[in-house]
């Protein structure tokens, strides 16, 4: 079917294309560029911000009063740490005020920066990605302005990775916020001043750091370029990647498949795939999909991607909560996938794209829900993608709202609100005051921990009825540090906040005596293969010669031995023991009922140290 005949069926106003002819040379306005998005019936756009007020938008967030925080990068594509030669980038807060669709108000909080590509509100300040360094700008008060000058809290990302940099920036539902890393060149991480020994390094995957322990850790290692991440109800976490295989759900420790090089541990020896059961190109030279029309047209458009949302608010149709939205940027327009359970973890079904632009300078970047459930979209506007460094556009770029009917406005400051209110609305349908409301409380209890709300929370724990909240309700104990090492949470009859349970107990890398016979036996005998994915990637976080007895009653579960990450995280956790007691291998190789574990474990005790 042609962008014509869908956008017909949608019953779309398209008659302005016939009025104009499209130069490339010439960008369209922006109301212009709006009226030509095709949308599924009963959804309108608005121009929510564009050129002059806004141009190269790379990143955004939403704070706690639903005002948009725009990253205006103009570094692009020439990285520097060099400040004699570029200091352009800045960050803009915009505000709908009567909730139009169309911002009302627009502050600068932050320019004369360089290299900025991610951002987040919180804990009293910004958080920014600007290579070299991850950087905190204080603001306290929250009078949007700085109370001082910006604290690195890490430095050594690579400047030489060009459109595969450090980027994006999202709060975890564990209170963690997670960054993500390209391909093209490695990074060596840590705090300022810090030697050698006291980095990590990295390339592409996904990272985190703690905004109140002030620790970093490599999350994933692999993909190529993701530019985008986002959490389930159930706090799986999923990202999409710029090219050919484009969605994953990634596990902590996982491994995966790289576009090229080599994975940091030689001894992986098989990567994790995507988890999308398709592709969105049609296959031939990449630069043939620039438009996404021809062959790349039905499977999506092509295969270049930004941005990754899960869409849980409240605004859209019913059908549209749990599917994932990404922007292909060769197809301009917007890809839908279905997620849906398979063994211990997902696979994507390629849904109906949900958006055309007819705009030759559409250039999405990323998608947000806000309190109204309606989406900003970012455009970055250009004539070219990421390997466009030749006179890329400097004063251009948009930002789109897209919502369903007329959505309920109301002005909102959830930092103003008591704790119970805060605590009231982990049961909103809207995800994102579920987030912002987790993060205040979050905030609140590392300034001032208090053991009534500790058992206020275990009671509101028990009496939670669904997954959903329990698992909210389990995030918010450990975020108050009401989970101890005590198991919370492993017995629940549900299946994810075990899961999650696990997750949780072994965040600080130790677990007592009874906690891992627990383990133990949740890995002989749990029922649930997302339990025995939980216990596989917690392997990691256990000294090397607590992770036998657990790995080995893993390694007995035929019916995992064609899992797409079961054996595979299995053996990232045992790897590191093979050599340093090959009696308990041998002894796992024979009670091993995973051909594909069996082999690799043979192969590593064949090879020793040579390896």
């Amino acid at each position: 079917m042609s962008h014509f005949q869908t956008a017909c069926r949608y019953g779309v106003v398209f008659a302005l294309l016939v009025g104009f002819a499209v130069a490339e040379e010439k960008p369209l306005t922006p109301k212009q560029a709006a009226s030509t998005m095709q949308l599924p019936e009963g959804f309108r756009v608005s121009v929510f911000a564009a050129e002059p007020d806004l141009v190269q938008p790379i990143s955004f967030t939403t704070d706690d009063r639903g005002r948009l925080w725009v990253v205006q990068c103009l570094s692009y594509p020439y990285w520097t740490d060099d400040k004699d030669q570029q200091n352009n980038d800045s960050v803009v807060i915009f505000e709908d005020k009567d909730g139009d669709g169309v911002f009302d108000s627009r502050k600068v909080f932050l320019e004369g920066a360089s290299c900025l590509t991610g951002i987040e509100v919180g804990f009293g300040g910004v958080w920014l990605t600007t290579a070299p360094n991850f950087l905190f700008i204080p603001d306290a008060n929250r009078d949007d302005v700085p109370d001082g000058p910006a604290q690195i809290l890490l430095d050594g990302f690579t400047l030489e990775a060009k459109h595969n940099v450090v980027n994006g920036l999202r709060w975890g539902p564990d209170g963690w916020l997670y960054g993500r890393h390209g391909i093209t060149a490695t990074s060596n991480i840590g705090k300022p001043g810090a030697d050698e020994s006291q980095r990590i390094k990295m390339n592409c995957g996904v990272w985190r750091y703690h905004p109140v322990r002030h620790q970093f850790e490599v999350v994933a290692n692999g993909t190529t370029n993701p530019w985008g991440l986002d959490f389930n109800e159930y706090g799986a976490m999923f990202i999409t990647n710029c090219v050919i295989n484009h969605l994953f759900h990634i596990t902590p420790g996982g491994h995966y498949k790289r576009m090229h090089g080599q994975d940091f541990n030689a001894h992986a020896y098989q990567l994790i795939a995507g988890c999308a059961d398709h592709i969105h190109w049609g296959g031939g030279k990449w630069t043939e999909s620039r438009g996404g029309g021809g062959i790349h047209d039905k499977p999506g458009g092509g295969h270049a991607h930004s941005g990754a949302m899960i869409y849980q608010g409240d605004n859209w149709p019913e059908v549209y909560r749990g599917n994932l939205f990404t922007l292909n940027l060769h197809g301009r327009r917007a890809n839908q996938e279905h997620l849906h359970r398979k063994g211990a973890g997902y696979v994507a079904h390629h849904g109906e794209d949900f958006l055309f632009s007819q705009d030759p300078w559409f250039r999405g970047v990323e998608m947000k829900y806000g309190p109204d459930g309606g989406v900003y979209l970012s455009d970055w506007h250009d004539t070219g993608e990421c390997h466009h460094y030749k006179d890329p556009q400097k004063a251009t770029g948009r930002i789109y709202k897209i919502t369903y009917g007329k959505p309920r406005h109301t002005n909102v400051d959830l930092w103003k609100l008591p704790q119970a209110d805060l605590l009231a609305l982990q049961g909103h349908k809207n995800e994102w005051f579920v987030r912002h409301a987790r993060r205040i409380l979050h905030e609140r209890a590392a300034a001032n921990k208090d053991a009534d709300t500790i058992k206020r929370l275990e009671q509101r724990f028990a009496q939670a009825g669904s997954e959903v909240e329990r698992l909210r309700e389990l995030w918010l104990l450990h975020l108050h540090d009401g989970l101890g090492e005590r198991g919370f949470g492993l017995e629940d009859e549900y299946e994810h906040v075990r899961a999650w349970a696990i997750r949780l107990e072994l965040e600080d890398r130790r677990a007592n005596d009874a906690v891992l016979e627990t383990l133990v036996a949740m890995a002989r005998q749990d029922v649930s293969p997302v339990v025995r994915l939980a216990l596989a990637s917690g392997l990691q976080r256990l000294p090397v010669e607590q992770r036998w007895n657990i790995a080995t009653e893993l390694a007995g579960h035929a019916e995992d031995a064609e899992d797409a990450n079961l054996p595979l995280m299995i053996w990232y956790g045992i790897e590191p023991a093979i050599s340093q007691d090959r009696i308990q291998a041998t002894k796992m190789l024979t009670r091993a009922k995973m051909p594909l574990l069996r082999q690799f474990i043979a192969r590593r005790i064949a090879a020793g140290t040579k390896e």
